[in-house]
């Protein structure tokens, strides 16, 4: 079983940045891909960014060229680094582990106007 814990959220105006850290802890046997997923009022929980275990990367069209996905292979961690944030952004984010299906316990972005 694979354990995440997210960190490094908060509240930030728009404009501002963030960082979001993912850490995973457990039986990790492969490296998998893995992805930020964010949930907003009234919409479906969407992906955000993913990453591979080759480092490639694939992020929705809403956040492309304001947010980057990266990973840590030494420390089992994954970070959102979130640039020209926008009040749309505001939601729970939560870490993902694609290959166990594991999810962390969400972490709070709230984007100010």
């Amino acid at each position: 079983q694979v354990h995440l814990v997210e960190s490094g959220g908060g509240l930030v105006q728009a404009g501002g940045s963030l960082k979001l850290s993912c850490r995973a802890s457990g039986s990790i046997v492969v490296i998998p891909t893995m992805g930020w997923h964010r949930q907003t009022p009234g919409k479906q929980r969407e992906l955000v960014a993913e990453i591979t275990s080759g480092g490639s990367t694939n992020y929705a069209d809403s956040v492309k060229g304001r947010f980057t996905i990266s990973r840590d292979y030494a420390k089992a961690t994954i970070h959102l680094q979130m640039d020209s944030l926008k009040p749309e952004d505001t939601g729970i984010y939560y870490c993902n582990d694609a290959w166990t299906e594991s999810w962390g316990q969400g972490i709070q972005v709230t984007v100010s106007s």
